[in-house]
């Protein structure tokens, strides 16, 4: 078997595999999220509407078992991204890296000009992953009932 590192376009059929690796992936911020991730909620049938409806994802497979995926949409004129979620036995091996590339060469494929994504304020490691890879902070918002910003949105300009 090889031991390659694959990235595709998710499909229906993938929704399960993909609700599976969020809930794997977030499960580290179970209880330590405020408020509380709403990547918990995500099922395979929520997904598989979604893809339906014309969002995107991208999975990445590992002898043939998805090891981490994102979900796509578009957002004023972007490609966003969200739910980047990468297992916890394949960490450290540039499955986030490799997603979120993937998820840029679709945005150039389509001739956007960017690539958001929203970070919470208090995942760190995650927001200097971004900005190693070229993403800027462009504002902070808070999450309905607190008073203070819990999450930053990002961006990568393509052009």
């Amino acid at each position: 078997m090889s031991d390659i590192l694959v990235c595709r376009p998710a499909i229906v059929a993938d929704a399960a595999s993909v609700a599976a690796t969020i809930a794997a992936a977030f499960d580290q911020y179970r209880g330590k999220l405020k408020p509380e991730s709403g990547a918990f909620r995500e099922t395979a049938k929520g997904i598989a509407g979604e893809l339906r409806r014309g969002a995107g994802a991208i999975v990445a497979e590992r002898n043939g078992r998805v090891v981490g995926c994102v979900m796509t949409k578009m957002l004023e004129g972007d490609l966003y991204f969200g739910r980047l979620a990468v297992l916890p036995e394949a960490r450290g091996t540039g499955v986030a890296k490799r997603l979120i590339e993937a998820v840029e060469a679709d945005a150039r494929s389509r001739g956007l000009p960017g690539v958001q994504l929203g970070v919470r304020v208090v995942l760190t490691a995650n927001q200097k992953l971004f900005a190693a890879m070229g993403y800027v902070e462009t504002s902070r918002e808070s999450h309905p009932g607190f008073d203070y910003p819990t999450s930053i949105n990002m961006r990568k300009s393509l052009e």
